[in-house]
């Protein structure tokens, strides 16, 4: 089978020959891959700093959308035929840059029927991160006050609905050309990050001592979000570079967790617009080396998927 991915821990991207799908365990089901989400966590499996359950040679990708061809012998929630959406780590076999895509059925949601495949595909990572931070580390709820740094990227954006959509108020830092966006998902105020003194700013804007509580989706940003947090509030950051604990605010570093319950959930607010995803291009297969090149480059505005 022909996928895109690496030869070896750090190699180039590009097609490689891997073994067919192999017999499926009971647990198990095999998809047809229509999509698969390209993003910056893709550029850390390359390099070898995430462990997603098996090593090069392999096919990249950790999030994809797709009709179920076969099912194990103990599925029965899933048959052949089902339009489904997954983040299957860690892998059992091949990453999701595939025609074919072995998963646990206990981590597939279904596909909203009018959410495209390349929507679908590239929602699981960024959907999960985003619920998960704010449930697990910072327990958002209504009536707290939330900074979201980093408002308009894929993962950001979600994160500023998804407070919203809890009842927090929300302020969010953003370039000028999301400005518009992150503040129709739901945040009261957008500050430019480009602002060296943003942090200042949404103090004023806020009132000192500042919020609750703070989202960093910005590499090596958590350093200045944590100068808008109040005195024994709560940072967590998704980009893993978490700033020294200072004021008694409680920092944490967040991580995706596979989740198929939660990502139905999630998937439900998808279908209903509730949430949203942007895509900005779609690559073949064989050019998922560019693909992975724009969003490691900042290029790419809006969410990238591959098409097999």
């Amino acid at each position: 089978m022909q996928v895109a991915g690496i030869g070896r821990t750090g190699g180039d991207v590009g097609m490689i020959e891997v073994p067919e799908p192999r017999p499926l365990e009971d647990d198990e089901v095999l998809i047809r891959v229509k999509a698969a989400g390209v993003a910056n966590w893709d550029e850390i499996v390359r390099t070898g700093g995430w462990d997603v359950g098996r090593g090069p040679p392999m096919a990249l990708g950790v999030e994809a959308a797709g009709t179920v061809a076969a099912v194990g012998g103990a599925v029965t929630e899933w048959a052949a035929g089902d339009e489904v959406m997954t983040h299957p780590l860690p892998l059992r076999e091949q990453g999701t840059w595939a025609p074919m895509l072995i998963a646990p059925a206990a981590l597939l949601a279904p596909k909203p029927e009018d959410v495209s495949w390349e929507a679908a595909a590239v929602f699981p990572v960024p959907a999960l991160t985003a619920e998960q931070v704010l449930s697990e580390p910072l327990d958002v709820r209504s009536g707290d006050r939330l900074l979201v740094h980093g408002g308009g990227g894929v993962t950001g954006g979600l994160v500023v609905r998804l407070a919203a959509l809890r009842g927090a108020e929300v302020f969010a830092t953003a370039g000028p050309a999301s400005r518009e966006r992150v503040k129709s998902l739901g945040a009261r105020q957008v500050i430019d990050y480009h602002d060296e003194d943003w942090p200042e700013r949404l103090l004023a804007l806020t009132g000192r001592p500042g919020v609750s509580a703070a989202v960093n989706a910005v590499p090596g940003g958590a350093v200045d979000a944590v100068r808008a947090v109040a005195d024994g509030g709560s940072l967590a950051t998704i980009t893993s570079d978490p700033p020294p604990a200072e004021r008694a605010i409680k920092v944490s570093s967040a991580y995706v967790r596979p989740d198929g319950g939660q990502l139905s959930t999630l998937a439900r607010l998808l279908a209903d617009g509730q949430l949203e995803v942007s895509v900005t291009i779609t690559y073949g297969l064989d050019d998922a080396a560019a693909a992975l090149a724009s969003v490691v480059g900042g290029h790419a505005r809006g969410a990238v998927a591959l098409a097999p």
